[in-house]
């Protein structure tokens, strides 16, 4: 059994490895390329590995954990400042396109209505895991044209709810109609929510608190599955969806400062079983019936391809988007979605379609996410029309963004600047009490240890275009700093110095800019001590630049030479102190 279990996670993860390294090679994503995995090693092509039943049961923790992270990432002020495209222009295209696809399903495969809208809802949800990707290598994620990509997006993850319930309601599945009655289940999904909210504030923000004062990274993991696998297993005691239950407790802790932490402690393992998943609805894939019906699935895909352009493209120039940019939006978000898979399972498990319809389904969605990139080539020349039309407008603050780590005092007084012209900041800092203080004064602090590459992805870092290290002490390195420009080239890298010898360990380190944290203050005090001597403001100039040229040649010298003893003849002491000459002598 066990030798088994690492044979076949060999096997999938070889074959996943290299099919998803092909097809990211293609610009194809690497949806597709697990789909294609699984599809080869199943047992209708090479056979190497079997039972994909049970590994689909383990991997749809996948998807539990993705509607978490969902949750995770509405930020009450991200989808305040989007709240007119998410549920005006993101509920618009569900709505539409849903109910297009739903006759358009109706009319191809003689469907009855219920097993239609089951199908049809699905094919209304594009694939957020295939555009992100391209709109960040592109750089247009945070222009107007990727705001409103984005805000479609994230309706169609919020919609995988109540689209779950949808189907539940529609069930044939006599397991399911022995359940309790809807407006009993409604009753249940009302309580278990309030329950789940007042659970997170009450019981998990407080224990996320203690682990963070502990400074423990592991038990952040643990507490963050669990807390996921225990709002997931309340929800289902109850008999109703688990993805309801992961996506709540992700709500319930999208506003506490633990969001960046968690999203990045969470998301390996959300991507390697995510990935099990896909490659697990692959080997289930019925190629012969896909084989039997091939005209069926390119021209399905065709309809689903075409009626999303027309529909997506019409409702963005509704909203008052240059057609070019409407109809590049249009072609962007044409192709099914990853959800859809999720949804296609939970339709057969209801006994609204057979496991025939879910792979010819199944089928239609991969194809038409391959056709994305060939449609982006395609429309190229009017993405260039829309980027310089629509984005290249107002003043280049618009779409920066600062990442803050450390809001001790240095932080706060680099932060308040920055925000002060106008500039987005994310602060991330791992003291606890002064996060709670800062919140007192209206300033969210994320918790995380901001030296973590992954925890600053989560936070943006991809991004942004300034990361500040603010830190106290002797903390941030030369292999810090290279890690951090290597992994995001784009941003602007400043570190905060405590001292001299920290300012000589960063003499080789990538960085934009080191200030000596105790060089400007000590000069400052200084200047009003012989202020308060009446020395004249001249004099106190030449004073404040005879030391700073001394320093900057010891510092040279410091450089050149790695040793801190080097140079100390240019120092100013009192038995080899040189008196200033007056002006002009």
């Amino acid at each position: 059994m066990n030798e088994s279990l690492l044979l076949d996670g060999a096997v999938l993860g070889g074959f996943a490895l290299l099919f998803v390294l092909i097809f990211r090679r293609l610009g194809l994503g690497a949806t597709l390329g697990f789909l294609i995995a699984g599809a080869v090693v199943g047992p209708q092509v090479l056979g190497l590995v079997g039972d994909p039943e049970q590994k689909i049961g383990v991997a749809e923790l996948g998807i539990t954990l993705l509607l978490f992270i969902v949750g995770l990432e509405l930020n009450p002020a991200r989808l305040w400042s989007l709240r007119k495209e998410i549920f005006g222009l993101g509920l618009l295209q569900v709505l539409t396109c849903g109910i297009a696809l739903t006759l358009v399903v109706r009319l191809l495969a003689h469907f009855s209505w219920q097993a239609s809208l089951a199908l049809g809802l699905p094919l209304a949800l594009s694939s957020t895991a295939q555009v992100l990707p391209m709109l960040q290598s592109a750089g247009r994620l945070r222009t107007p044209f990727g705001e409103r990509a984005f805000s479609i997006l994230l309706f169609q993850d919020l919609s995988i709810v109540p689209l779950i319930t949808i189907v539940t309601v529609l069930s044939r599945n006599p397991a399911d109609k022995g359940g309790p009655p809807g407006w009993l289940l409604f009753i249940y999904t009302v309580l278990a929510v309030a329950g789940l909210v007042l659970a997170g504030r009450f019981l998990l923000r407080p224990l996320f608190r203690v682990i963070g004062n502990l400074g423990e990274r592991e038990m952040f993991v643990f507490a963050g599955l669990f807390t996921v696998v225990a709002s997931a297993a309340i929800m289902e005691t109850l008999g109703l969806s688990t993805a309801l239950g992961a996506f709540v407790a992700g709500v319930m802790l999208a506003d506490s400062p633990y969001r960046h932490e968690l999203e990045a402690d969470v998301e390996p393992f959300r991507s390697i079983l995510l990935g099990l998943f896909f490659v697990a609805i692959g080997m289930m894939l019925n190629l012969h019936a896909i084989a039997e019906r091939p005209m069926f699935v390119v021209t399905m895909a065709i309809a689903l391809v075409a009626t999303k352009i027309v529909i997506l493209s019409g409702i963005a120039m509704a909203f008052r988007m240059p057609w070019r940019a409407a109809l590049g939006l249009g072609l962007l978000l044409s192709q099914g979605g990853e959800f859809g898979f999720v949804l296609f399972a939970q339709a057969q498990k209801a006994w609204l379609i057979d496991p025939d319809a879910a792979s010819l389904f199944g089928a239609v969605v991969t194809l038409s996410m391959a056709t994305t990139p060939f449609l982006m080539m395609l429309a190229a020349p009017l993405r260039r029309e829309a980027i310089r039309r629509e984005e290249r407008d107002g003043p280049k603050v618009d779409g920066a963004n600062a990442l803050i780590v450390g809001y001790g005092r240095f932080g706060q007084t680099v932060g308040q600047m920055l925000i002060a012209q106008g500039i987005p900041v994310t602060l991330i800092d791992t003291d606890i009490e002064m996060i709670d203080i800062a919140s007192e004064f209206g300033a969210k602090v994320y918790y995380g240890d901001g030296t973590r590459l992954d925890l600053l992805r989560q936070a943006g870092a991809a991004d942004a275009e300034l990361i500040l290290f603010c830190l106290d002490g002797d903390q941030i390195t030369p292999d810090i700093v290279e890690g951090v420009k290597s992994a995001f080239p784009k941003a602007g890298i400043f570190v905060r110095a405590f001292d001299r010898r920290a300012l000589i360990k960063l003499k080789e380190a990538p960085v934009d800019g080191v200030v000596r944290e105790v060089l400007e203050s000590a000069v400052k005090m200084a200047r009003l001590a012989m202020t308060s001597l009446d020395i004249p403001e001249e004099e106190i100039e030449r004073s404040e630049q005879h030391y700073r040229n001394r320093d900057k040649e010891r510092l040279k010298v410091q450089f050149e030479t790695g040793d801190m003893r080097a140079a100390g003849a240019r120092m100013i002491v009192q038995d080899r102190r040189e008196m200033l000459a007056p002006e002009g002598k």
